[in-house]
């Protein structure tokens, strides 16, 4: 199936699932200037970053995809640097250097797929992803208290799976428009099940908690880990071989780990407002 079908498909159920619960709970929809921030982040956070992201990955190699994803919280120094009144610390700043090195050494076979003229449409759909997260990040860090920020989540992941899939609908292009439900294998219904689980239900939440607790750049280094373990779940489950470079890789990778966390280590936490809780 088409992958922007898929996401938008991934991301009516889950967020329907997020609604379900905080209404049967009889938690308010939002009100007036409180949908701004949602429909900002829906389009920021799921119709570019997930939306693209996955689409990304339909042209470009699994590896290459890795590597695309890793760049995140680096964008997040790069904006930090220009609008940001708090200096962030060196130690993070090398830390963070550290882990994408490691996330490249790791996928160092797949370096070479940037000069491969065929990944370059995928490519690009994939930096716009991690830009666009890398400011949704900032925003919701900025904005989560205005509204129970997860009854948000769900408002945005439903908005964006709707906008998505009117979308594929409506195009016409060959691997964007939209298949009959009926012609979805029940392979992908149950990918999208597992995504919809453990990545919008567990994961997002698991992040969201992780943002509103600590800093902005030591929430990020999950796109470090990810990848590490993603190539140990491969050996243990998929019998794939580990190399020297995923081990060397590894090490580095969780060296700029272990520098981003000692780096806030000693900084106070920061005292967030109340929110609604789950």
């Amino acid at each position: 199936m088409p992958a922007l079908q898929l996401a938008g498909l991934r991301q009516i159920v889950a967020g329907l699932c997020y609604v379900i619960f905080f209404l049967f709970k009889g938690i308010a929809f939002p009100k007036g200037k409180e949908w701004v921030p949602i429909l900002v982040l829906s389009f920021l956070n799921f119709v570019l970053s997930n939306g693209l992201s996955t689409w990304g990955v339909q042209y470009i190699s699994a590896g290459l995809g890795a590597i695309m994803g890793a760049i995140f919280p680096l964008w997040l120094v790069v904006i930090g640097l220009f609008s940001s009144a708090e200096k962030i610390p060196t130690k993070a700043i090398i830390g963070l250097l550290l882990g994408f090195g490691g996330v490249c050494i790791i996928f160092s076979e797949h370096m070479t797929d940037f000069l491969n003229s065929g990944f370059q449409f995928g490519i690009i759909l994939s930096i716009i992803a991690t830009w666009t997260w890398a400011f949704a990040t900032i925003y919701t860090k900025k904005q989560a208290a205005k509204f129970n920020p997860y009854f948000s989540l769900g408002l945005q992941m439903l908005i964006s799976g709707i906008a998505l899939t009117a979308f594929t609908n409506i195009i016409n292009e060959p691997n964007v428009k939209a298949i009959s439900i009926l012609d979805i294998p029940w392979q992908s219904w149950a990918a999208i099940g597992y995504l919809v689980v453990f990545g919008s239900l567990m994961a997002f939440v698991a992040y969201l908690y992780a943002l509103q607790n600590l800093p902005t750049e030591q929430a990020s280094i999950y796109a470090y880990v990810n990848p590490i373990v993603a190539v140990l779940l491969g050996w243990l489950i998929l019998s794939e071989h580990l190399t020297i470079y995923i081990g060397l890789g590894g090490v580095v990778a969780l060296l700029g780990v272990f520098l981003v966390n000692r780096a806030f280590k000693a900084v106070p936490p920061l005292e967030q407002p109340e929110t609604e809780g789950i």
